[in-house]
């Protein structure tokens, strides 16, 4: 079930092809480095492809890049560069970003500069559709007044729409004020490619519905973003590719909730932004991505001071119980499979994925599991079999939501501790207890809390 902006109802998904999803996510405008509110948008959908992945569908997801615009040449001017250097420059800053996020990569990224053919050639479709028209200064405008039902997205009316996005553009020449600009006639020094109306470059709204077009076909199954881009954004690639098509242009709108700072969304434009390379020196990739998808993707997250470190400390109870069952491996077997509880948490995981993709209620069945089979272990009834079940049902879920400790690294530090563990045991049998207890606290210092059992040590990260 996907809750579909269009309809504002959840609704079975099914695709157009069956075992096979379209994806397109509007990605962003390279001038500067990426935010945590960008990070939020593409770590939702990045959770989305690998869930459909995980359950059998064969993705094909496309990300596109706005690598010319106002933002990029005023940004390009002020530094004395080519604006094209300048976006390159942030395109690789980006993807650097999204690694250090653990994101799997898009299968495609357009850019605007390179789908000019595909642009030209929609912009030329909308006139002679009679949706479009050009002005004498070598603008094309997009015709509201052609259109009978704009605004289904945010089911507003016309009348109660505002003028000021960034291609409502005041201009004496548009027959409405509401038009909007699907090619810009270049001004002096700017970026340009040729086109039948003259130099210009791209509106903002028509790169996404000629992108889609020749990446994807005329009809998609997911169109997804941050609900700021409903209006006019996505209002705007609808009419377009009905303008050209005939027929709609998704099947499914999916749109993400805005991560807010002080009741304002986190944007460049009001200056409350975190940088993803800022955040990713002071926390790993795991907190991040367990911060933003511990709640609803469609609901409002609000960031505070702090935020990051809660969820720090909330994820650790997770990684401990992960832990101990991988410790558990090690020490003498239970008799109990634990299939009841096991099975019920694997459901329940998928259930919650499955209704419209909640994430918090999916990552709180995961918490509620590794409870149970660390009551389990301390009573030492569990297993093995039951606890490589949970660890591969964690492992499972993981490789949606990407919040567990990376196994390499686990296996790594689990031998570096058990190393220290056995040299601080030794010391102890040779009664040099100032040096097994010089180990022990270090390790604790380290945030490695060793503990004495009847059948050995255990450890722990705190």
């Amino acid at each position: 079930m996907i809750y579909n902006t269009l309809t504002n109802t959840k609704e079975e998904f099914v695709p157009l092809q069956e075992g096979r999803v379209s994806m397109y996510v509007c990605g962003v405008t390279v001038y500067d480095d990426i935010h945590l509110g960008h990070a939020r948008s593409i770590v939702v959908f990045d959770m989305v492809n690998r869930y459909l992945r995980l359950i059998g569908y064969d993705v094909t997801h496309v990300t596109n890049f706005t690598d010319v615009d106002d933002k990029i040449i005023n940004r390009a001017n002020e530094e004395g560069v080519d604006a094209l250097e300048l976006s390159a420059r942030y395109i690789e800053r980006y993807y650097q970003e999204i690694d250090s996020l653990n994101v799997l990569r898009a299968d495609i990224y357009p850019k605007a500069s390179e789908s000019m053919e595909a642009i030209v050639a929609m912009v030329q479709d909308i006139i002679d559709n009679g949706y479009g028209y050009a002005t004498e200064d070598g603008n094309v405008y997009f015709s509201i007044d052609a259109v009978k039902d704009y605004g289904r997205l945010t089911n507003q009316s016309l009348d109660d729409m505002v003028a000021g996005s960034r291609d409502v553009m005041q201009d004496p020449l548009k027959r409405n004020n509401m038009d909007f600009a699907v090619w810009k006639a270049a001004k002096p020094g700017e970026v340009s490619w040729p086109s039948p109306w003259g130099p210009g470059r791209p509106g903002w709204h028509i790169e996404c519905s000629a992108m889609i077009r020749d990446r994807l076909g005329d009809l998609i199954d997911i169109h997804g973003g941050g609900n700021d881009l409903i209006f006019p954004h996505h209002e705007n690639e609808i009419l377009q590719t009905e303008a050209v098509t005939g027929g709609t242009l998704a099947r499914y709108w999916m749109h993400n909730g805005m991560l807010q700072v002080r009741d304002e969304k986190m944007s460049k434009s009001l200056g409350n932004f975190l940088r993803v390379s800022e955040i990713i020196k002071n926390h790993d990739a795991q907190t991040v991505r367990f911060y933003l998808l511990n709640t609803h993707y469609r609901g409002p997250l609000v960031y505070a001071e702090g935020s990051l470190e809660e969820a720090h400390s909330s994820l650790r109870r997770l990684w401990n119980g992960y832990r101990e069952l991988q410790a558990y491996l090690r020490e003498p077997p239970g008799d109990d499979d634990a299939t009841d509880i096991i099975a019920s948490a694997r459901e329940r995981f998928h259930t919650e994925m499955g209704d419209d993709f909640n994430t918090r209620a999916a990552i709180s069945a995961l918490f509620e599991l590794t409870r149970e089979m660390n009551r389990m272990t301390s009573a030492a009834t569990l297993s093995h079999q039951g606890a490589e079940d949970a660890l591969r049902l964690l492992q499972e879920a993981d490789s949606v939501l990407g919040i567990l400790p990376v196994d390499k690294e686990v296996a790594e530090m689990d031998q570096v501790v058990s190393i220290l563990a056995d040299v601080r045991q030794e010391l102890r049998r040779r009664r040099i207890f100032d040096l097994s207890d010089l180990i022990r606290d270090r390790l604790k210092e380290a945030g490695i809390q060793l503990e004495d059992a009847g059948e050995g040590v255990k450890w722990k990260k705190t």
